[in-house]
């Protein structure tokens, strides 16, 4: 659901002239979040604070979503490199611990409730529900989003005679998505089945013909993908993980029968794993692989997907993207991250040596904001090949 939600957030901020309301609006939001640990602040006095941690009475949202059924809610901003602009807006999130059945070991997930509005400096916006949660005792798991978005995202092509040209378009999008799996093995080995619809509307935001590559059919079509997948994970939490690796295989099918208006295959899988190298210091490491067979529509081929790299400028019809990230603990509470990798995009008439290779960097900083879901939230700062943007991270950057 999370991978969903982060797709469905992408889109273009090019106006300059609404700034000014719009970071009144980002404050507000951004505001809300940190009106915790401003009353937490306030009751120093007080040790049995909800919003205190009993271990050493620093601010820590662990009672606060356990005991009073309390909601996170979080601002984000979208400064992704592409787009050229700004923009955010603010997902209450809801965190319900799971009771552990009698004899389950391991780590038991808590059922997440998250509702999300966006607004963009040019008038964008995008709203949603979603859901993911699980049920122990029978091995399964679920995953369900609805939205909908009246967005501007750019695109980037490559031609023979003027080299690359930013494409823009507006998107009316409204995507449906459903996920369910059953755990077939001991060692959290899960076997599922996942569904997403979306009815796309494009509009070209540029004065110039629509380029030949793009057809017709691309800018008012219906997707429908089937996906089986097979995951493994023992992460020893799904936010931010200390130690474990989660690994993900996926085969979507867009065809009539799904209720697609193309007919192509994607090849998908991850490995997210994370190495405690000593107690304060975490190394995370990342490989994400996609393949795409078949009439894919432009705006799906696969990309790089990096902090600091523009979104949707890298596509190929096979993506290749690796990445570390070391986190340092320099106290209980307080963190600092370095990261960086290397992905390659592969056309589809490419080879792996005349594929396009970007690179990012950045650093950043996190607070451990609720101990006993292992949750820690902060800022990085990323940059790439004549990019760089800045993010608020809540849990782990990589998740999906």
């Amino acid at each position: 659901m999370l991978s969903v939600i982060k797709s469905f957030f992408i889109f273009s901020m090019t106006q300059t002239k609404p700034h000014k309301t719009f970071c009144r609006f980002f404050l507000i939001c951004f505001a809300i979040f940190f009106s915790l640990v401003c009353n937490a602040q306030k009751d120093t006095l007080h040790k049995e604070s909800i919003f205190r941690d009993t271990l050493d009475g620093k601010i820590d949202l662990s009672r606060y979503i356990i005991n009073a059924k309390g909601f996170v809610p979080i601002p984000f901003l979208v400064t992704q490199p592409a787009l050229g602009g700004f923009g955010g807006g603010v997902a209450p999130l809801f965190i319900s611990p799971k009771k552990r059945p009698a004899g389950y070991k391991g780590y038991i997930p808590p059922d997440i409730t998250a509702g999300f509005g966006m607004y963009t400096a040019n008038k964008s916006w995008a709203a949603g529900v979603g859901r993911m949660g699980s049920f122990p005792s029978l091995g399964i798991k679920y995953r369900a989003f609805v939205g909908y978005g009246d967005i501007n995202l750019s695109y980037y092509h490559t031609f023979s005679l003027v080299g690359e040209k930013e494409l823009n378009f507006n998107i009316k999008a409204v995507p449906v998505f459903i996920s369910i799996s059953k755990k077939i093995m001991k060692q959290n080995v899960y076997l599922g089945l996942q569904y997403l619809f979306s009815k796309n509307v494009l509009r070209p935001n540029f004065s110039d013909s629509v380029p030949s590559f793009i057809t017709e059919k691309e800018l008012n079509s219906k997707i429908g993908s089937l996906g089986p997948f097979i995951d493994f994970d023992n992460r020893n939490t799904i936010f931010t993980p200390d130690k474990g690796m989660k690994i993900n295989l996926l085969v979507n099918i867009d065809d009539s029968w799904t209720g697609s208006d193309y007919k192509y295959q994607k090849l998908s899988g991850y490995i997210n794993g994370f190495i405690p190298i000593k107690k304060t210091w975490i190394c995370g490491l990342r490989l994400d692989v996609q393949q795409a067979f078949g009439d894919v529509p432009f705006y799906l081929l696969p990309d790089i997907n990096m902090e600091g790299i523009p979104t949707a400028r890298y596509q190929g019809t096979t993506t290749i993207v690796t990445q570390t990230e070391q986190r340092i603990d320099v106290s209980y509470r307080w963190s600092i991250v370095v990261f960086g990798g290397v992905g390659k995009a592969i056309g589809k008439n490419d080879t792996f040596k005349t594929g396009t290779t970007v690179y990012n960097y950045g650093t950043g900083f996190r607070y451990f904001l609720a101990r006993a879901f292992g949750l820690r939230a902060g800022i990085d700062v990323a940059g790439g090949p004549g990019s760089w943007g800045y993010y608020i991270v809540f849990g782990q950057c990589w998740n999906k």
